[in-house]
């Protein structure tokens, strides 16, 4: 994906002004913050359920392994 320069980002902004007009600029800024906050929210707590599984799993296949000095 290229990057946006300068340039574009200043087309894409008139586009959303002439679409949503310069009242609700605030509003849509405001919702697009709280989903990226929400996404980053979620994200993380991904990351922990994953890592929590992990170490259960780990736990779950040691407590089943028989050692060697119960033979």
């Amino acid at each position: 994906m290229p990057n946006l320069g300068p340039t574009e980002l200043i087309i894409i902004l008139v586009i959303v002004i002439i679409i949503f007009g310069v009242g609700k600029l605030p509003e849509i800024g405001g919702a697009l913050g709280k989903g990226i906050r929400e996404f980053k929210t979620a994200s993380k707590d991904g990351d922990k359920t994953d890592e929590d599984e992990d170490e259960a799993g780990a736990d779950e296949a040691a407590a089943e392994e028989p050692s060697d000095n119960e033979a």
